[in-house]
């Protein structure tokens, strides 16, 4: 099947609205070009992931959720990116990869996932070795990502919810846990772990989460499944864990984040409305100690094979703005490229 024929009745995410994106945009708010806003050295992902030289990810401009609390949202639903080609694309892997990368972290490209496929092989025969790695809602086809079999071998998928009725309201997808479950399991069962010890290089990288000097672990295959504990939804998070216990431990990694964080959007009056609306449904603040508390005593019990949590902190300077050419703070990103 010819790459255009993906966009003339795009079909390419669960939603399948079977818009002629060559004249239009579908409800990711993108028509058949393909948008980046930002790439760069990212130090916030997993330990697994960020190694010693940082994950390379890319930000895609688009996503096929509406989720209301998006932190990205700059770039995932009010458009801000810059067109380029299949060939523009490698050579930003490239670029990455000289920068020292352990990987190129594609982040949010479930929209794409035809162009992109044709941009990780015109990546590979540029010269990029390292891992690629898809970064998601988990919000896709098995259909589709078929296309990136044995082109991709890292996946972080998220797995939101299992709850319909919220993930109706908070990201306009009903059959979104629905939809993420097949395409977790597929990407569990085509990518086995597969985790290297990697030794301490000279210009190494002080991290709070390793000793200076010592090796690190270094994923190469495998899934990193990603779930953002929503404050007030103590019972949402464990429905995900227990369909985790039961379907992913031993066989992928659960990445727990207690990281929600209102955001100050900038947008017009239409927007802010139906953006207040739907965050009407969850409580919009950070996680409190007694849900910290909790969620501990949850993990203690399951017991988990591979797990990683974060720990509970009132920092909100990480949250990027996509404005700027680094929209990070300097410790968490080194900028390569700027829409």
């Amino acid at each position: 099947m010819n790459i255009q024929d993906f966009y003339s009745k795009c079909i390419q995410c669960p939603r399948k609205c079977g818009v002629n994106r060559k004249t239009e945009s579908g409800f990711c708010k993108e028509p058949e070009d393909l948008r980046i806003a930002f790439a760069g050295l990212h130090y916030g992902e997993e330990p697994l992931i960020t190694v010693f030289g940082g994950s390379g990810t890319i930000f895609f401009t688009g996503c096929t959720l509406r989720c209301a609390f998006c932190q990205n949202y700059q770039i995932s639903q009010n458009g801000m990116g810059k067109i380029v080609s299949i060939e523009e694309f490698a050579e930003i892997c490239l670029k990455l990869q000289n920068a020292g990368a352990e990987n190129i972290n594609l982040v949010t490209g479930s929209h794409h996932i035809p162009k992109i496929a044709e941009g990780i092989k015109a990546a590979k025969k540029a010269g990029v070795t390292i891992p690629f790695c898809w970064n998601s809602s988990g919000y896709e086809t098995v259909e589709m990502l078929e296309l990136l079999k044995g082109l991709v071998t890292i996946w972080l998928p998220d797995l939101k919810t299992l709850n319909s009725d919220f993930s109706k309201k908070l990201f306009g997808a009903p059959d979104y846990g629905e939809a993420a479950i097949k395409a977790i399991e597929w990407m569990i069962e085509n990518n086995p772990l597969e985790i290297e010890e990697i030794p301490c290089p000279e210009n190494e990288r002080q991290v709070e989460w390793a000793e200076p000097g010592e090796p690190r672990e270094k994923m190469t295959s495998g899934v990193i499944i990603r779930h953002l504990f929503m404050p007030g939804h103590f019972e949402d998070t464990a429905e995900v864990l227990q369909w985790y216990k039961e379907k992913g431990d031993g066989k992928a990694i659960l990445s727990l984040m207690n990281q929600y964080t209102p955001v100050k959007f900038e947008e017009d009056e239409n927007k802010t409305v139906q953006r207040k609306k739907a965050l009407e449904n969850i409580e919009n603040r950070l996680v409190n100690q007694q849900e910290f508390n909790d969620l501990q005593d949850l993990l203690e019990v399951y017991d988990f094979d591979f797990l990683y949590y974060q720990e509970l902190t009132d920092d909100t300077s990480w949250l990027p703005d996509f404005r700027r050419p680094q929209p990070f703070s300097n410790s968490l990103a080194k900028p390569v490229w700027h829409w």
